[in-house]
């Protein structure tokens, strides 16, 4: 007994294996990720070292050089490449598609390990890397916005309690901040005093990093007791500058604010960032390689909420730029297309049969070879993106032929005299090798595309293999559900 024989004497089984494959086809589907294009970034580590005050020819010399050195000795890098510039070398450090970039992370930390004790010993931290590649755009722009509170305050929530978060999402890369106003104290000297008092920026210097110290002082210990002795010498704001002393000056005290302007102010006040001409704080979110830019910005978009209950009233939280948005609206157009492209067969194939049973027959076999195929996807880890729902629209017109193949066959000996049920039998087992091997023959075409390497190989890879497994679905439900529905529902003529 052969596989149509075996459905066709067995309707109920046949009935709950397609209830099976489209049960667990809807499932797939409302789970699979979207995305614009498949996962196919090379991944990229950006490391980024500064030096305040050195010229770009001594970060160049000084600081990529070594590293680069280090970088050179780790397997599977494509290409690297160094920017540098005042007091900043930035190193772009590519790998290949089959290297994993959480491994090739901690050869990079262990690189920079190894190239520290070459470093300048006035550098101010470490090198640093993060997973993303500075040639790829944000894909999401958000700005924070008062119109009562000071910059410093709102750059405040922005840094330490929305970068930080965000940062914190499986798939975020980097949270960059733009028009950042981080409070400072800003000491503004008058020369003229300071040359009247015979005082050097140096001794202010000095005095100040003397004044503002919190270290700890000791203990106090008793016969019954012990204390700890904190002396809290911590100064945070402007008015607590002004009484220091700096130094004295005929056995009087000098004062710093004798010498010239102590302001709350920020540390760098020769950058600004604006959002319909209101001064804001600007974040920039940037995904690692290769992962889904979607989901990625779908749980941003949910913390969203939480951020909002712990702002002030008075600052507005707005999205600028949303990279997600693009990527759904091309994936539904193709989405419209492909259940256009579907409709249009039906259409097709009523036109030439003239028959409600004989065409709702063959039509079943699209959605069911396209919904089983949701489910191969969601095994293997795709995503619903441009490439593969443009295979499904191509492989519409493939997944309906094997079913009109078998379905002629049978009518054609309906109308030579046999039963229906008699008549799926015996068409059914004539056409079965045929159609198994059209249906292998044309699943066969998209090997050689599984075998290409390279970014191109990598991107069509899933493209390919959706093609195939709907054929060969498809296939599968020509062998299975068609006959038995025919040996039901095709009536004899009289």
């Amino acid at each position: 007994m052969n596989l149509p024989e075996l459905c066709i004497r067995r309707p109920v089984m046949t009935t709950l294996v397609m209830a099976a494959i489209l049960l667990f086809g809807v499932i797939a589907y409302r789970t699979l990720p979207v995305s614009d294009l498949p996962p196919v970034d090379f991944p990229t580590i950006s490391v980024s070292a500064s030096l305040p005050g050195a010229s770009p020819e001594t970060m160049a010399s000084s600081v990529a050089t070594p590293l680069e050195r280090q970088f050179s000795t780790i397997a599977g890098i494509d290409s690297m490449s160094s920017v540098s510039a005042q007091g900043l070398t930035q190193i772009t450090i590519q790998f290949s598609l089959a290297r994993d970039i959480d491994a090739a992370a901690q050869d990079v930390q262990a690189a920079i390990a190894k190239a520290a004790r070459q470093l300048p010993p006035g550098m101010p931290t470490p090198p640093t890397f993060n997973k993303v590649n500075p040639a790829d755009s944000p894909i999401l722009f958000m700005a924070l916005t008062s119109p009562t509170l000071p910059l410093s305050t709102v750059d405040e929530f922005a840094e330490t309690m929305m970068a930080q978060r965000i940062s914190m999402v499986n798939g975020v890369a980097q949270v960059s901040v733009f028009g950042a106003q981080q409070y400072a104290v800003r000491v503004q000297l008058d020369p003229n005093k300071l040359a009247a008092r015979g005082i050097g920026i140096d001794e202010v210097q000095t005095a100040v990093s003397q004044g503002n110290a919190n270290l700890p002082t000791g203990t106090l210990n008793g016969s019954h007791q012990a204390f700890t002795v904190r002396a809290n010498g911590q100064l945070t704001r402007a008015a607590e500058y002004r009484p220091l002393i700096v130094t004295y000056r005929n056995g009087a005290p000098v004062r710093l604010q004798e010498l010239g302007r102590v302001l709350d102010s920020v540390q760098n006040d020769k950058i600004a960032s604006w959002v319909n001409d209101t001064r804001a704080i600007s974040l920039t979110v940037q995904r690692q390689p290769g992962v889904n830019t979607v989901a990625v910005v779908d749980n941003i978009r949910r913390l969203l909420p939480d951020f909002r209950l712990l702002l002030p009233a008075s600052v507005k939280l707005e999205i600028l730029y949303d990279r997600s948005q693009s990527i759904r609206e091309s994936v539904n157009d193709v989405k419209f297309t492909l259940k256009l492209t579907v409709a249009l067969v039906v259409l097709v194939i009523f036109l030439f049969l003239r028959n409600l049973s004989a065409t709702v027959i063959p039509s079943l076999a699209v959605p069911l070879s396209l919904i089983g195929t949701f489910a191969v996807m969601y095994l293997l880890g795709y995503s619903l993106d441009n490439l593969s729902l443009m295979a499904l629209t191509l492989c519409v017109g493939f997944v309906v032929d094997d079913a009109i193949v078998m379905l002629e066959n049978i009518v054609r000996h309906i109308e030579a005299g046999d039963p229906p049920f008699a008549a799926a039998l015996k068409g059914s087992r004539e056409i079965g090798f045929t159609i198994m091997s059209m249906t292998l023959s044309l699943a066969a075409v998209f090997i050689p595309v599984l075998f290409m390497g390279g970014m191109v190989g990598r991107l069509l890879h899933e493209f390919a293999v959706t093609i195939a497994v709907a054929v060969l679905v498809s296939g599968f439900v020509s062998l299975t559900l068609t006959p038995m529905l025919c040996s039901r529902f095709v009536r004899s003529h009289q």
